[in-house]
């Protein structure tokens, strides 16, 4: 057992570390071959921090885990509001403001409860709750809509979001780079995520068949938390250099990107089935994406360490729950 969680710990790894080089190549090459920043902050970079749970959700619908996709889609999504942006606005009050936070929240709030009334099947026509290949095919127009409103907008108007305008920055030690050696590293990168999803894939399904507890609830807490690192680490570092804008921002179109893109993709390979205790992951996560509408509009549109507090206790309170049940 102790093996299998280890090994969990490892595909994760390999998983962080093949989103971040894909990433870094994919940028450096887009620029080399004349994409503007703007363009591959809003794309590229976006797609990026979804990586992770995007391989981990393909390998596991291939290998027909279905559970421990939707438990990583919903898990992660959950984790982003309760427990990223809790331990941020814990480190410094997040200012909710910006043309992008009232762009990407109403988005965030659309793709939830379209996530929701496509995994209710059970209710609405009495038939097996899941995401089959025509709810994949939506999810992904709405995807598109998004990224071209998104990078439309911002040409338009020549308004950079903070996300753009962070990795531009960090990003420009990357220019230098030859395309084969970019080419190398988006090789690279793809060969970890394929590598670190298959590692934490199947050590789950193993760990969870030792625990005795769901695929999904191992879904939604340890890989599910995994595969959030890159935005807990990005916003930490965005609030300690006070762009608390860019935290926040990371969280809705990481979210957005999970429910639109990851689970539209993953579902147009198989069907995602939602397991037992499923709705009620889904209710939660539409909890939390509404509560950041009062949290957003109180304390000078600002997010304060009580309300992170709050989001923590929520967080930690339903995966004690469900660990239980």
């Amino acid at each position: 057992m102790l093996i299998h969680f280890f090994l969990i710990i490892f595909g994760l790894g390999l998983l962080i570390g093949g989103g971040d080089l894909l990433v870094r190549g994919a940028s450096a090459l887009a620029r080399n071959v004349g994409v503007s920043s703007l363009v591959v902050g809003l794309t590229v970079v976006a797609f990026g921090t979804s990586a992770p749970e995007l391989a981990v959700n393909v390998l596991a619908a291939l290998r027909g885990n279905s559970d421990i996709s939707f438990g990583n889609i919903i898990g992660s999504n959950i984790a982003n509001i309760g427990l990223v942006l809790g331990c941020t606005s814990l480190i410094r009050p997040l200012a909710v403001e910006g043309k992008a936070i009232n762009r990407e929240l109403p988005m965030m709030l659309l793709a939830s409860v379209a996530a929701l009334v496509m995994g209710a099947d059970a209710y609405l026509r009495s038939t097996a709750s899941g995401y089959d290949r025509a709810d994949g095919i939506v999810l992904l127009l709405f995807f598109g809509v998004f990224i071209y409103y998104t990078v439309y907008e911002v040409i338009l108007q020549q308004r950079k979001d903070p996300l753009v305008q962070q990795e531009a920055h960090d990003q420009t030690t990357l220019d230098a780079r030859s395309v084969v050696f970019n080419l190398l590293m988006i090789v690279a990168g793809f060969f970890l995520l394929i590598a670190g999803g298959k590692v934490a894939v199947d050590n789950a399904v193993l760990f969870a068949e030792g625990l005795g507890v769901s695929k999904s609830f191992i879904g939604l807490t340890i890989i599910a938390v995994g595969t959030s690192l890159p935005e807990l680490v990005t916003s930490i570092m965005a609030a300690l250099r006070n762009e608390t804008d860019l935290a926040i921002g990371n969280v809705l179109g990481s979210n957005i990107f999970n429910l639109l893109f990851v689970t539209g993709v993953s579902s147009t390979v198989r069907t995602i089935e939602v397991p037992v205790g499923g709705h009620l992951d889904l209710l939660i996560m539409i909890f939390l994406s509404f509560l950041l509408v009062p949290l957003s509009l109180t304390c000078g549109n600002r997010i304060v360490r009580l309300e992170g507090t709050l989001l923590l206790l929520i967080y930690f309170g339903y995966i004690a729950y469900r660990a239980l049940v």
